[in-house]
């Protein structure tokens, strides 16, 4: 089990994108709709957002993707190894992307966490995070990628339907 002590954070290295990307796809987090190449891209080519990486050793064992608007700072993608949870990685993390928006100033933090994902909501519940009583909307802006994220979202579902 990593301890803090072996555990480094720090933002990702340009090598480091297959083994990120590969990372969230085994926790979860991706979907076919969205490109995490294109989304880390986006990121990393702005100073308002990066992805951060937990180490240990030479091993990534988390990352998340942070950015913020100057107001509020957004968390997005964070992951664990599985073999490597409940060892304080993702605290950790959390914390990295906190201090990481603080240092631009920004006084709040937003994630986003999918409903049926009842565990990582207790998750931040425990690191202080609370509901915020809203309603999460998006537009897909590019109507033929609009089209497209819905047939996926529709197969998605019906793959995935409990």
């Amino acid at each position: 089990m990593t301890t803090d002590k072996d555990l480094a954070i720090s933002e990702m290295a340009a090598d480091e994108r297959d083994v990120v990307i590969d990372l969230w796809t085994r926790c979860g987090l991706t979907r076919p709709w969205n490109d995490p190449l294109g989304d880390i891209e986006l990121a990393i080519a702005s100073e308002n957002s990066t992805v951060l990486v937990a180490r240990d050793g030479e091993s990534v064992i988390g990352a998340a993707m942070v950015g913020h608007d100057g107001h509020r700072g957004a968390i997005y993608y964070l992951g664990v190894d599985p073999d490597a949870r409940r060892g304080g990685i993702g605290r950790s993390l959390v914390r990295a992307a906190e201090a990481w928006c603080a240092g631009f100033g920004v006084p709040k933090l937003n994630l986003l966490v999918r409903m049926e994902n009842l565990g990582v909501l207790a998750f931040y519940e425990a690191l202080g995070y609370l509901p915020t009583n809203s309603v999460s909307l998006y537009r897909t802006i590019d109507p033929e990628r609009g089209e497209r994220e819905k047939v996926e979202k529709a197969a998605w579902a019906a793959a995935h339907a409990t």
